[in-house]
């Protein structure tokens, strides 16, 4: 049996990405760069995402020659995609044409290796949407980018409560927030 973690790297005011900005807003320091590449490694996660995060990362990927590159070169990956074709180019990457919310509801219950998203927003909010995700977790990077901001991570996503069960600083700056997700119907009734 498998969990599910979805992974974020997010902007102070919940983007995932900005215009003109550089990877991780130029702020990645050696702390958190040394724990990503440890994390990436730890218990070789099998990483799932849609097509868009695949294009942008393989494209990327092909060029990076960091640490924690390679180690996501290197770890098993799914994509879920229907206008995705095989061969793919970028090393250890299965293509999963169907539903993915069949398909990782099987691999939770067939895998033992943790299963993880990568960036993939939709693919992300329709996990959560299916009550499949065991852990939610962001690191949130102190800039606010508000004019430049792109990918508004958590637009459409339904309510949910968080129970903050890990908390770290890196650099003195970059938080990391990990949760269990529940999600709710609605907002919490009020006593009156």
């Amino acid at each position: 049996m498998s969990t599910l973690m979805v992974d974020f790297i997010i902007s102070l005011d919940g983007y995932g990405g900005a215009e003109g900005w550089p990877s991780y807003w130029g702020m990645e320091g050696p702390e958190y760069l040394t724990w990503l590449e440890q994390d990436s490694l730890k218990g070789e996660p099998i990483q799932l995402m849609g097509a868009t995060t695949y294009r942008l990362f393989a494209e990327y990927l092909a060029q990076a020659d960091d640490p924690a590159s390679r180690a996501l070169t290197a770890t098993r990956k799914i994509v879920f995609s229907s206008t995705l074709t095989e061969p793919l180019s970028w090393a250890n990457t299965e293509l999963v044409n169907t539903d993915p919310i069949a398909a990782v509801r099987d691999l939770k219950e067939h895998e033992s290796r943790e299963l993880r998203t990568i960036g993939s927003l939709g693919l992300a909010r329709s996990l959560l949407a299916a009550e499949l995700v065991d852990r939610f977790r962001v690191v949130v990077f102190p800039v606010v980018t508000g004019v430049t901001g792109r990918q508004r991570i958590f637009d459409g996503y339904p309510d949910l409560s968080l129970e903050l069960v890990e908390s770290r600083t890196f650099d003195g700056q970059i938080q990391l927030l990990e949760y269990i997700p529940t999600v709710l119907d609605g907002p919490p009734a009020v006593d009156a």
